[in-house]
């Protein structure tokens, strides 16, 4: 996906599969990552082999009251991959679709993710099967506490730290971090992240994966030698992580043309005012409805075009950031990608064989791995502050991330050139070289 130059061959880039999109499951996927990595490393064989395998994982069946008095059994994991560098990372996410195999290659993407930031945790995540659309408030409380009780045996601010992830959220993590402490007979407020600043949780939380987006694209513009006030960006999604970039690279100086939510999306050549935007998607829901032309900020009428999902991602502009939905980018698109970076806001938005196509093509990409990974890193923060009980300023909170993402960001294109490879590559290289030298160092016990 990613291109440091535009003549690579073949050899020194990330195989995610044969090539067929969607064709592998993502555990394996992970581990033909793994593979291809430690080839090119030279890793010792005998690391690599324990890298390949999570450390444990946890399979629980429980029981929830639901509101009619009736009783159903759900069933939820929790996988920790790799604790060599600190203790386990990773969300937890309520889905209907939500397997142990899954579960499995997102604990192994959080090790590496990590280990991209230099931030001292391993890589863990959770999930319950369920739909928590279908259950009231209520039952999702009981639910989350029973489910807190069963994987107890292995979270603590010194073992797990969980945090939220798709479909759970703050609320869910208050209960988390109250069920522990209750079991532990005070308040542990370091047990989650990702929580509500009155109970321990950290300012900046909410913007933060966004605001990585954010520098991250600054530090790809400044390496191609791209100025921000000729910059045009299209992103799709207008959430957390899509909104927050965008309204943030648009305080910049960037031309923000086109943004979307799952409905479809606004275009306007000329740029459009972001702030007006988000504001009538918080008050109405939506976009869609601003198709002839909407009110902005300094009370002007802007004409603006209606676009889908799939129009966006191909519309001419310098930046590209798809911080929506996994496998947007595909080999049947990659061809009409006519964006010179592209930034990954979402976990997993490019295929295989779109990597393969888009590297061919030299367009400059910011891997998820690395991308997205300001969530992960003001989630330590959370965690430092809860330990010393000790909060910071949210300009605090802000600089020492930037400062994070910036220099992260130059040692994997430090790697991509050492390498002669591609971003993507360049920053499982990084953090698998980080986790196989724990490890070593660490040893074998006993």
């Amino acid at each position: 996906m990613a291109q440091e130059t535009s003549h690579q061959t073949e050899d020194t880039r990330i195989v995610k599969s044969s090539g067929v999109d969607g064709e592998q499951s993502l555990y394996k996927v992970a581990l033909e990552q793994l593979d291809y990595v430690a080839k090119l490393i030279d890793l010792d064989p005998g690391i690599h082999e324990i890298l390949k395998y999570p450390k444990r994982e946890l399979t629980v069946n429980f029981p929830v009251r639901m509101d009619d008095g009736s009783y159903r059994v759900f069933t939820g994991y929790r996988v920790q991959h790799n604790l060599a560098r600190g203790p386990a990372k990773g969300g937890i996410r309520y889905h209907p679709n939500v397997t142990l195999d899954e579960v499995r290659a997102l604990a192994m993407l959080m090790t590496w993710k990590c280990a991209v930031m230099n931030i001292p945790y391993g890589g863990a995540k959770g999930g319950v099967i369920c739909d928590p659309k279908k259950l009231s408030l209520t039952e999702l409380e009981r639910l989350t506490r029973r489910y807190t009780t069963e994987i107890s045996i292995i979270i603590g601010p010194n073992y797990d730290i969980p945090a939220p992830d798709l479909y759970t959220n703050p609320q869910v993590m208050s209960w988390i971090m109250d069920t522990y402490s209750m079991h532990i007979g005070h308040s542990v407020p370091a047990v989650v992240t990702g929580k509500p600043v009155s109970i321990g949780g950290s300012k900046g939380r909410f913007e933060a994966t966004g605001r990585g987006c954010m520098v991250t694209t600054l530090e790809a513009l400044k390496h191609l030698g791209i100025r921000g006030d000729e910059t045009t960006v299209a992103v799709q999604g207008c959430g957390n992580v899509g909104g927050v970039a965008a309204r943030l690279l648009h305080e910049t100086g960037c031309k923000v043309i086109a943004i979307s939510d799952s409905q479809g999306g606004v275009y306007n050549p000329k740029g459009l005012d972001i702030p007006a935007v988000l504001k009538h998607k918080s008050e109405t829901g939506g976009i869609m409805d601003m198709f002839t032309s909407f009110t902005d900020a300094k009370g002007l009428r802007t004409n603006v075009d209606v676009i889908s999902n799939a129009e966006l991602l191909e519309l001419d502009c310098t930046v590209l950031l798809p911080a929506a939905l996994e496998n947007q980018i595909t080999g049947e698109n990659a061809t009409r990608i006519k964006a010179r970076i592209i930034t990954e806001g979402a976990n997993g938005p490019t295929t295989t064989a779109a990597d393969r196509i888009l590297c061919d093509r030299g367009i400059f990409l910011v891997p998820d791995i690395l991308a997205n990974a300001g969530g992960v890193t003001v989630s330590y923060f959370e965690w430092v502050q809860d330990l010393q009980a000790f909060f910071w300023k949210e300009n605090e909170v802000n600089d020492r991330l930037r400062e994070i993402m910036v220099s992260s960001f130059g040692e994997v294109l430090a790697t991509a050139l050492e390498y002669n490879t591609d971003m993507r590559t360049a920053a499982y290289v990084l953090a698998v070289n980080r986790v196989s030298s724990a490890g070593l160092q660490r040893g074998i016990y006993p």
